[in-house]
């Protein structure tokens, strides 16, 4: 299988996000990537990991999880 870097744009439709999002994620949450130059590049295995750590996961968008309508 393919271990290649991605992109921003990549990893945004990969994750189905804008790549604002992608940026503020960068800058707030400590979303797993890498400065290559002037371009932020990402390994699909890193960003998983911290999507299902919860890392991703927005103050307040819980709210279903816990049951609260």
């Amino acid at each position: 299988m393919e271990d290649r870097w991605l992109s921003v744009d990549d990893i945004a439709a990969y994750l189905g996000v804008k790549r604002d999002t992608v940026y503020k994620w960068i800058e707030l949450k400590s979303m797993p990537c890498h400065k290559v130059g002037r371009l932020w590049k990402f390994k699909k295995e890193e960003v998983d990991g911290w999507v299902r750590s919860g890392s991703a996961e927005a103050v307040g968008t819980n709210k279903l999880k816990k049951g609260i309508r």
